[in-house]
C-alpha cells in the first residue's frame, strides 16, 4: 500500500515536472480596499484573471488596511517570504528608499499625460531602486487621481494653508506644504476622517475620488483641486525570489497580463476619476454615490506659479540633499527632462 502511494505521489510530481507547471499560491497585498485601484483592478486582476489565465496559480488576497503595516514594513515582510506580491502607494516607502521619491513630487507633472511620459522615463530608476533596496521585482505603476487639498474651514488659495496642519501622504508633500509656512503631519489615511473631525488636522491631502471614497466629504467643507500632492502613485512588486520561481514563459506572461489588464486600463481611468470625484465632492452628479456639498475653490494662476517655485526652491533641492549626485544626475536625465525641470 505504501508503495503503492508513493508511486502515485511520484507519478504526479514527474507529471508536474513534465508539463513544467508547479502549483504556486501567491499571498497578495493590494492598496486601501476602500477605493477603486483595488476593486475594479488589483482584486479582480489577482482573484479572476490570474487564476483564469494561469490555472496552476491560486491567490489569497489582502489589503493594506488588513495587513496594518506602516511605511516600508510591508515591502520589509515580502522579503522576508510573508508575502508574495504587494501594492503600494510610493510615498509610504521613501522614508526608506528616498529615491523613489523622485517619481512623484509636488506639482511636478499636473497633467496625466505628462505624469506618465515622467513615470515611463524614471521605470528603469525604481526598478532598480526596488530590487535594491528590498529584493524585490517592479511589475507596475499607476496613478491614483490628482492628489488635492480637502480643508475644514474656509480657504482660498495656498495664501490660506499657512499655519495649517496638514495631512501629507509623503515627506516631500510635507515639504511642499511647511515651506508654504504650514505644517506637514504624517498619518495613515484611514486616520483623516476622525482627525479631520477633531481638529487634529486642518486640511489633507489625497486623490479626489479617493477622499470621496473614503469619507473626507462628509468632515471636510472645502476642497482645492489644485494637484500639490502629485499622483500618488501604487507601485506594484513582486519578491524576487517568487518571481525567479515562474518560468520565463510564465514571467512573460505574467508581466504582459499586468501591463495590459491592471497598469493600462488604471491609467486610462484617472484623468476621468479625478473629475468624477471633484463632482461627488461638490454636490454635482455622481455615480458612485450620493454627492457631497464642499465648497469648490477655484485655481488661480498665481498659485499654479506659486507651487511651481515651491517645488524648485524648497523641494527639489531638499530631496537632493536626501540623495546622492548620481541620483540626482539620473533624475536630471529622466523624470526632469520629461517635466522641463532641472535640479541645479
Amino acid at each position: 500500500m505504501k508503495k503503492v502511494a508513493m508511486f502515485t505521489l511520484c507519478s504526479g510530481l514527474l507529471l508536474t515536472i513534465a508539463s513544467g507547471a508547479i502549483a504556486k499560491d501567491l499571498r497578495v497585498v493590494g492598496s486601501w480596499n476602500s477605493l477603486t485601484m483595488f476593486k475594479n483592478f488589483e482584486q479582480p486582476f489577482w482573484t479572476e484573471k490570474v487564476p483564469a489565465a494561469m490555472p496552476d496559480v491560486t491567490v489569497e488576497m489582502t489589503s493594506l488596511g488588513q495587513v496594518n503595516l506602516n511605511g516600508p514594513a510591508v515591502l520589509r515582510q515580502m522579503d522576508m517570504g510573508v508575502f508574495d506580491v504587494v501594492h503600494t502607494v510610493a510615498d509610504y516607502v521613501v522614508a526608506d528608499s528616498p529615491v523613489l521619491a523622485g517619481l512623484d513630487m509636488p506639482a511636478l507633472a499636473p497633467e496625466i499625460e505628462q505624469a506618465r511620459s515622467v513615470v515611463d522615463a524614471y521605470r528603469p530608476v525604481v526598478a532598480e531602486t526596488l530590487a535594491r533596496d528590498f529584493n524585490a521585482k517592479l511589475l507596475a505603476i499607476a496613478p491614483y487621481p490628482a492628489q488635492v487639498i480637502f480643508c475644514k474651514g474656509a480657504v482660498a488659495g495656498l495664501d490660506d494653508l499657512k499655519g495649517k496642519k496638514i495631512r501629507a501622504s509623503g515627506w516631500t508633500t510635507s515639504e511642499f506644504v511647511t515651506a508654504l509656512g504650514a505644517t506637514g503631519v504624517t498619518m495613515s489615511f484611514s486616520e483623516v476622517p476622525q482627525s479631520l473631525q477633531r481638529g487634529v488636522v486642518d486640511c489633507a491631502i489625497t486623490g479626489s475620488l479617493s477622499g470621496y471614497s473614503a469619507g473626507w466629504g462628509e468632515v471636510a467643507d472645502h476642497i482645492y483641486p489644485l494637484p500639490v500632492g502629485g499622483w500618488d502613485y501604487v507601485i506594484t512588486s513582486m519578491s524576487m525570489k517568487t518571481w525567479e520561481s515562474f518560468s520565463e514563459a510564465e514571467q512573460q506572461q505574467l508581466q504582459e497580463m499586468i501591463t495590459d489588464e491592471l497598469e493600462t486600463p488604471a491609467w486610462q481611468v484617472t484623468a476621468e476619476e479625478t473629475i468624477a470625484g471633484v463632482d461627488c465632492l461638490t454636490g454635482k452628479q455622481c455615480a458612485h454615490g450620493e454627492p457631497n456639498n464642499l465648497t469648490l475653490v477655484p485655481i488661480s494662476d498665481n498659485d499654479l506659479q506659486r507651487a511651481q517655485e515651491v517645488l524648485v526652491e524648497n523641494v527639489l533641492p531638499a530631496w537632493a540633499a536626501k540623495v546622492s549626485p548620481a541620483d540626482v544626475a539620473q533624475w536630471n536625465e529622466t523624470a526632469g527632462k520629461q517635466a522641463n525641470i532641472q535640479i541645479k
